[in-house]
C-alpha cells in the first residue's frame, strides 16, 4: 500500500511540449523533461509548464482617444513561454497580471491618437501593442507573438456621423460612376458621328469622281461623233430647227446672220439636188429664205416679216 502512494508521486510522464518545474524542499533545482521523469517522494514539488503558443482574450475596454472621443475596444493576446523557470518564478498569475497590463498599455497607446487614426489603423495599433506588452513580459519569459484587435465600438454619435459619412461618399461615388458613363457615351457617339461623317465625304467625293468620268466619258463620245457629222447631216438638223421653229405660236423670231447664211447654202444645195435652173433657185435663193410659218429672213440683215431682228 506505501509503495501504491509513494509511486505516483515518484514516477511521473512528461509530454513533449510541457516541462516539469521541479522545487526540492523550496529550492528550484531547474526543469525536468519531456519523457519519464523520477522524483523523490514528499521532497519534490513539480510545477507543470505549457510551452505551446496559448491565446488570452482581454474584454471590452473603454479608452479616450486624443481628441476626447470615448471608445470601447476588446483585443486578443497570443503569447508563448521561452523560459519555463522565469514563468513560474517571476509571475504568481500570469493571465491576471497580463490582462492588466494589457488594459494599462491599449489606454497608453489610444490615448496618443485620434478616433480616425484608430479606426482606420488597426494594423499600426496591433503592432504598438503588441511591443510594449512584450516588453513587460520579457521579464517574467514570456513572450507575446501577436496581438489582433477584434472589435472597436465608438461612440453613438460618432457611429451616426460614420454612417452619413458612408451614405454621402456612396452617393458621390455614384454620381461619379453615372458621370464617367454619360462621359464615355458622349464619346462613343461622337466618334460615331466622325467616322459616319467622314465615310460620307468619301461616299460623296467618289460619287463626284464617278459623275466627273462619266461627264468626261460622255463629252469625248460626243466630241468623236461631231468630227464625223458632215455638212449634209447638219443642213438637215438646221431644217428640223426650222421645222420646229415654224411650229412655234410665236410671232418674232430672233436669227443670227449665221444662221442666215447657212439656210442660203441650204437652199442652194436643195435647188441643184431637184434640177431646178429658175432665178429662184440659182441667185436669189442666197438672198432671202421663206420660213415655214410665213415667216422670212434677209441674209445680213437679220429682220423677219413679224418684226425687226
Amino acid at each position: 500500500m506505501l509503495i501504491l502512494l509513494i509511486l505516483p508521486r515518484a514516477i511521473r510522464i512528461v509530454r513533449e511540449y510541457q516541462r516539469l518545474m521541479v522545487f526540492r524542499l523550496g529550492r528550484s533545482i531547474g526543469t525536468k523533461g519531456p519523457g519519464l521523469v523520477i522524483l523523490i517522494p514528499f521532497l519534490d514539488k513539480a510545477v507543470q509548464v505549457d510551452l505551446r503558443e496559448l491565446y488570452l482574450e482581454i474584454p471590452h475596454q473603454t479608452a479616450i482617444t486624443e481628441d476626447n472621443a470615448s471608445i470601447s475596444i476588446d483585443f486578443i493576446v497570443f503569447y508563448r513561454v521561452i523560459d519555463a523557470v522565469m514563468s513560474v518564478i517571476e509571475v504568481g498569475n500570469f493571465a491576471g497580471a497580463a490582462q492588466n497590463i494589457a488594459a494599462t498599455t491599449l489606454r497608453s497607446v489610444v490615448g496618443d491618437m485620434a478616433l480616425d487614426d484608430v479606426l482606420a489603423k488597426r494594423e499600426q495599433m496591433n503592432e504598438l501593442l503588441r511591443a510594449k506588452l512584450d516588453e513587460v513580459t520579457e521579464r517574467w519569459g514570456v513572450k507575446v507573438t501577436n496581438v489582433e484587435i477584434r472589435e472597436i465600438i465608438p461612440p453613438p454619435t460618432v457611429q451616426e456621423a460614420m454612417t452619413r459619412q458612408m451614405s454621402a461618399e456612396r452617393t458621390r461615388r455614384a454620381v461619379v460612376t453615372e458621370a464617367d458613363g454619360q462621359k464615355q457615351a458622349a464619346i462613343t457617339v461622337a466618334e460615331g458621328n466622325k467616322q459616319s461623317a467622314i465615310l460620307n465625304a468619301e461616299g460623296d467625293r467618289q460619287a463626284a469622281i464617278l459623275r466627273a468620268e462619266g461627264f468626261s466619258l460622255a463629252l469625248s463620245k460626243i466630241f468623236d461623233v461631231a468630227r464625223g457629222v458632215d455638212a449634209n447631216t447638219m443642213s438637215l438638223q438646221y431644217l428640223d430647227a426650222l421645222k420646229q421653229i415654224g411650229a412655234s405660236p410665236s410671232t418674232k423670231f430672233v436669227i443670227p446672220t449665221e444662221f442666215v447664211s447657212l439656210l442660203s447654202g441650204i437652199t442652194g444645195q436643195a435647188a441643184k439636188a431637184f434640177g431646178n435652173g429658175g432665178p429662184e433657185s440659182n441667185g436669189e435663193a442666197g438672198a432671202a429664205a421663206e420660213l415655214p410659218g410665213g415667216s422670212s429672213s434677209g441674209s445680213g440683215s437679220g429682220s423677219s416679216s413679224g418684226g425687226s431682228a
